[in-house]
């Protein structure tokens, strides 16, 4: 049953879940079933997070991580939604892209960590590259799919009102399409955070990947816990960033079915 329909608040859910898992977290933590190294209380965490956030060591790997990210992230959707629209609308273009796509797709992206250092060295570009690698394909195959698999009854009604090919390509496909954009963009941010940590652990000297490393080595399990919240946090933020991205882009589709 909806939760509004029992008068329960989303957000009060959202924060009730939280909270349950935080407390299981340090019951479990605290109760001796698994040994404090491995396991820090969260309490702990907090301690030590708040540590590294008033000597500002944390921000530090936050903006690296994050701004590898966002650049990756962007060029690979600046490459990823122009060609899935263009291989969605015309049929050559999908049968040369496709192979492709599907040749490189299932390549994992840590097969080609070794490669990208190798190209790249260990700097900025092999971790953008790791990123952007990451981020592409569920852009472009999401991207893809809404332009193609536009619902041909929609085209059919518009060419019969007498739309141009390029008003039904603006007015019905594109709209059309952007829900299913949205998904892969959302995908896409999530596999680009994948990438960056495996990035960052093997070939990095700053970072949330490579802070969570750098504590493994030094048996620091409650900085490592920090690297990974702090991975969580920044990853739900982006997430519900372009999830409000996406409530405006279809504002007009809530409009449409608040009228119907």
């Amino acid at each position: 049953m909806d939760t509004r329909e029992r008068g329960w608040p989303a957000s009060l859910v959202r924060i009730a879940a939280i909270l349950t898992f935080v407390a299981s977290w340090e019951i479990v933590a605290r109760s001796g079933m698994v040994g404090s190294i491995l396991l820090p209380p969260p309490s702990v965490v907090a301690r030590t997070g708040w540590r590294l956030v008033s000597s500002q060591e944390l921000f530090g790997h936050v903006w690296s991580s994050l701004g590898r990210v966002l650049v990756g992230f962007g060029l690979a959707s600046a490459v990823a939604i122009p060609l899935g629209v263009v291989a969605g609308w015309y049929p050559l273009v999908f049968h040369a892209v496709d192979p492709l796509i599907e040749l490189f797709r299932p390549i994992p992206v840590l097969a080609l960590l070794p490669m990208a250092i190798l190209w790249f060295g260990i700097g900025e570009t092999s971790k953008i590259f790791m990123v952007t690698y990451a981020a592409f394909f569920p852009v472009f195959v999401n991207t893809l799919a809404g332009v193609r698999y536009t619902d041909p009854t929609l085209v059919q009604v518009a060419s019969t009102l007498g739309a141009s090919r390029r008003q039904i390509f603006c007015r019905v496909v594109l709209m059309s399409a952007l829900p299913n954009l949205a998904v892969g963009l959302r995908l896409g941010m999530g596999f680009a955070f994948l990438a960056l940590v495996a990035a960052e652990l093997i070939a990095s000297t700053r970072g949330l990947g490579y802070l969570i490393m750098d504590s493994r080595l030094t048996f620091q399990t409650d900085i490592g816990m920090v690297g990974v919240v702090s991975l969580g946090v920044l990853g739900y933020t982006m997430n519900q960033l372009l999830v409000r991205l996406e409530r405006w882009a279809l504002a007009w589709k809530r409009d449409l079915h608040g009228t119907a």
